[in-house]
């Protein structure tokens, strides 16, 4: 789209391999069979609504596939599109997405290439930098919120029976087959942006932005004006698609931009929304409007992928006319493309200094879809101008307006309910009275959302609170989950009857990685690090595909926002906005009592930590901060950055923000909901472990369940500490940054836990978990169910991911030979002959190297908190490594 999909692309199949056609012919012909390509934005929603509300004997919607590497995030997305289709009736159409091939040295291209990445970087993996998307803001008006298309679709639309699962889920190489032709929204021939342009009556001062550029890069035209997002995301698959042999018609930005959103236009929508699906399509679109950066949305809005839907379909209907005559836009072949939608240089990003002109355009000109001449051009059908209105007396200028707006009104093939209608109860906001109850030390816990920090979230709220009173939670987007996940949070907050308990959202980039004239969207430096597809950002996001098995939550991450917090404008629910991390820290430090001070547990990166402590006086109101993270880089076991091989020592957290590691390390088993769906997170991760080396890693996310044992009860486990310098490296060689050695010169004294009691450690894991006190308030969707069954028989099987693999019964075996149960007791068994030998299904990386004598680990846990001969401004640091076994204390 102009601001929404790098491929909106309707595709025609030729023969029915994807499944029987349902409903009869139209004068004897069968119906047109099509495919929606998309990376659903809003306006691909709009446009795969008006698909699905064709007459089916006439326009066959036969596929889903999700384009992964632009403006939504592939787990969000394939959910998203499975509730759409849930909410019409189509649960037959099969959804794709991703894919773990990759294209070899030699240019050999692997089955099942997930698109996670632009052809120019997709190596073996779906490991990868972001050269080009990096244009896309990661926030607000960006992937957070087309993730959660700005908070409405949790709250608006049905859930059904398919969700995401591992090894279940389509590839998009699986469903996309035998294409016969292809329509794009893309690309700008002979366009001229009509946005950033100064008023008629501006001052001197004024002056032009993206006005009559090519393209509509709004984050990146200084340094490339020719640009439209979609051929943007990945120029060269733009010219493998174009020069492919397969007829395309092509709607540009010079087509859309006639046809902006009108003032009229919006106010028809708002007055006609008969059905549950014109009713998502105009609150979203409101939303957009809401929300909308300056002033100026109707004439930057505009009706990218379902116009080109449209003049799709009409195309199809006239399918004689070799011209593209059509209900909806003026058509003309052109010959456009020469050499590989670039200029002779390949944009590294959008600060290139190559494509970088002082006091003028950019001359970068990679996904230019210039029109040219000669043999290495290509002729394909493009799209004008929309049509007006045949009717002159319509407030609806164009003709597609009545078009969308009659089809998505229509009385058949409508949607069946939105989730209120589906789950008919009222939303109860669970907040525990605390008042009679001793509170004990005030916790704020930072998370990355990975599976091993929502345990460890599930942990910290069953310790009760007379020891550990959780008081907020702060989000660290930039680790191994985007920032829509948050809901996840609030899911497992309403599990646990917690509502009260707020959540910030923290930075999306490490400290020095945003883009400096433009601080929404910035490089990738460290983050690329985490795969996009299996073991990364696709099974973090969904949470290994048991996230939709939790209770919907009434608390959301919403893009309300307010005049008081910066925004243009109030939307309807200003108070529903998402605070963020030191909004909730500032609000945090208010809450406790005199003479308090708050610790701090972080199980990712250090990002908004060192943000905090960047801010006056915020060292006097903590008493302790322990890390999750870091290795000591002077034993002999190597980190677990697996996806950076030049680095051997660093561990995920450190490296994720190694400056920020730097700023904080240098700064002076009884059955219960919760014990049930952790067992059934750990055992998944297991599962997956074993089956497909795409899930080796998945012992570096338990790291995170450590740190809170220890936390909530150092002295139980009995650790033994020894003091050591050490300092964390962040000089920006990727080789090495986020690396923590010894240092005895100039490091920073750290406590590092050489050993503890496992035993102890399993037995009070497993039995707090257990434990009823404090226990799930809330149960799944099916509220018939009791709140025990809530991760009963209608969940996947984890016995379903293994081959051959049916049914286990935990025991760990000890060093000293005794039994201990253990969470996974009731359904799992490993035979493990000796401790050394669980954490492989346990922990990150062996949480202890057990031997029969000593039970050592190699790492660090260095922890922030007030030494007893301290000043007021002086800290210490706390790390528990995930490499090794590493813990907490002061020093």
């Amino acid at each position: 789209m102009g601001r929404g999909v790098v491929w909106v692309v309707v595709v025609v199949f030729l023969v029915s391999r994807l499944g029987r056609v349902i409903g009869g012919a139209v004068d004897g012909r069968l119906p047109h069979r099509i495919l929606l390509d998309t990376d659903v934005n809003p306006d691909d929603i709009f446009a795969l609504l008006y698909l699905l509300k064709l007459n089916r004997s006439e326009f066959s919607l036969e596929a889903v596939t999700i384009t992964a590497n632009t403006w939504i995030n592939a787990g969000h997305a394939v959910n998203y599109v499975y509730d759409i289709l849930h909410m019409m009736d189509r649960d037959d159409i099969p959804v794709g997405v991703g894919g773990e091939g990759g294209i070899l040295p030699n240019g050999t291209i692997l089955p099942n290439v997930g698109g996670y990445l632009p052809i120019i970087d997709q190596g073996i993996s779906t490991v990868g930098g972001c050269r080009y998307r990096q244009a896309i803001p990661l926030g607000q008006g960006g992937r957070l919120d087309l993730d959660t298309n700005f908070g409405i679709r949790r709250g608006f639309l049905p859930q059904g029976n398919r969700n995401y699962s591992p090894f279940w889920q389509p590839t998009v190489q699986q469903v996309m087959k035998n294409i016969e032709h292809i329509y794009v929204m893309g690309g700008g021939v002979r366009s001229r942006n009509p946005t950033g342009c100064c008023p008629k009556n501006a001052s001197s001062s004024c002056k032009p932005q993206q006005c009559g550029d090519r393209g509509n890069l709004f984050t990146g035209y200084t340094s490339n004006p020719y640009a439209e997002f979609n051929i943007f995301g990945d120029p060269f698959a733009a010219y493998q698609v174009l020069h492919s042999g397969i007829p395309v018609t092509l709607v540009p930005l010079d087509a859309t931009n006639t046809i902006p959103i009108t003032e009229e236009f919006f106010i028809a929508f708002g007055n006609k929304q008969d059905t549950y699906e014109a009713q998502y399509c105009f609150q979203s679109l409101k939303m957009a409007r809401d929300t909308w950066f300056d002033e100026n949305f109707y004439t930057s809005y505009f009706l990218w992928d379902s116009f080109t839907s449209g003049i799709a379909v009409s195309i199809m209907r006239n399918k004689h006319n070799p011209l593209g005559e059509n209900e909806f836009s003026e058509m003309e072949y052109r010959n456009i493309t020469k050499g590989g939608v670039h200029s002779g240089h390949v944009q590294v990003g959008l600060r290139d200094p190559f494509c970088l002109v002082e006091d003028g355009k950019g001359k970068c000109k990679d996904g230019y879809t210039k029109e040219v001449a000669g043999p290495d051009s290509v002729r394909v059908l493009v799209a004008k101008k929309a049509k007006p209105n045949r009717d002159a007396g319509s407030p609806l200028d164009r003709e597609f307006f009545k078009s969308f707006l009659d089809v998505l009104n229509l009385p058949q093939q409508t949607g069946r309910f939105n989730f209120r209608k589906q789950f008919p109860y009222k939303e109860i906001v669970y907040k525990p009275d605390l008042s009679k109850r001793k509170s004990g030390k005030p916790v704020v816990f930072d998370m990355d959302m990975s599976a091993g920090d929502f345990v460890a979230l599930i942990y910290l709220l069953k310790v009760p609170v007379e020891f550990i009173n959780v008081k907020a939670i702060f989000v660290s987007v930039n680790g191994w989950a985007n920032a829509a996940t948050i809901d996840i949070i609030y899911d497992i907050l309403h599990l646990m009857g917690r509502d009260d308990i707020p959540v910030g959202l923290g930075s999306f980039f490490a400290l020095d990685q945003p883009n400096p004239s433009f601080s929404a969207v910035g490089d990738c430096k460290y983050i690329q690090s985490i795969p996009q597809g299996c073991g990364g950002f696709l099974d973090s996001d969904t949470l290994f595909g048991l996230a939709r098995s939790l209770p919907r939550s009434p608390r959301r991450y919403t893009a309300e926002n307010s005049v008081n917090f910066g925004a243009p404008r109030d939307t309807d629910h200003p108070e529903l906005r998402q605070p963020l991390a030191l909004e909730v820290w500032h609000s945090t430090v208010k809450t406790v009592e005199p003479g308090q001070k708050i610790t701090i547990l972080t199980n990712g990166p250090l990002t908004n930590l060192a943000n905090i402590l960047s801010e006056k006086n915020s060292i006097s109101m903590i008493q302790d901060v322990y890390v999750v993270g870091g290795h000591i880089s002077d034993s002999k076991e190597k980190g677990n950055l697996f996806t950076v091989p030049s680095n051997r020592y660093a561990e995920f957290n450190m490296f994720l923000d190694p400056l920020a590691a730097k700023i904080v390390a240098l700064q002076k088993a009884k059955k219960t909901p919760e014990a049930a769906f952790t067992r059934r997170l750990l055992s998944r991760l297991y599962c997956l472990q074993r089956k497909n080396q795409k899930y080796h890693h998945m012992n570096i996310f338990l790291g995170e369940i450590l740190g809170a044992v220890v936390m909530a009860n150092d002295r139980l486990l009995n650790p033994t500490i020894q003091a050591k310098p050490i300092t964390v490296l962040a000089n920006g060689d990727i080789s090495k940054d986020g690396q923590i050695v010894i240092d005895k010169n100039h490091g920073r004294l750290v406590n590092i836990v050489e050993n503890l009691d496992p035993e102890a450690y399993y037995d009070h894991f497993s039995n707090l978990l257990g434990d009823k006190m404090q226990s799930a308030v809330i149960g799944r969707h099916n509220f018939d169910s009791p709140v025990e069954d809530i991760f009963g028989a209608n969940s996947l099987d984890d016995a379903d991911l293994h081959d051959g693999i049916t049914r286990y019964e935990v025991q760990i075996r000890s060093a000293y030979g005794k039994n201990t149960s253990w969470i996974m007791s009731q359904d799992f068994e490993l035979r493990a002959s000796n401790y050394a030998t669980f954490p492989h299904s346990f922990s990150s990386n062996h949480v202890l190297q057990a031997s029969q004598v000593d039970h050592s680990a190699a790492g660090c846990f260095f922890s922030l908190s007030h030494s007893p001969n301290a000043t007021s401004e002086s800290l210490t640091v706390s790390t528990i490594s995930t490499i090794g076994m590493t813990a907490i204390t002061s020093f």
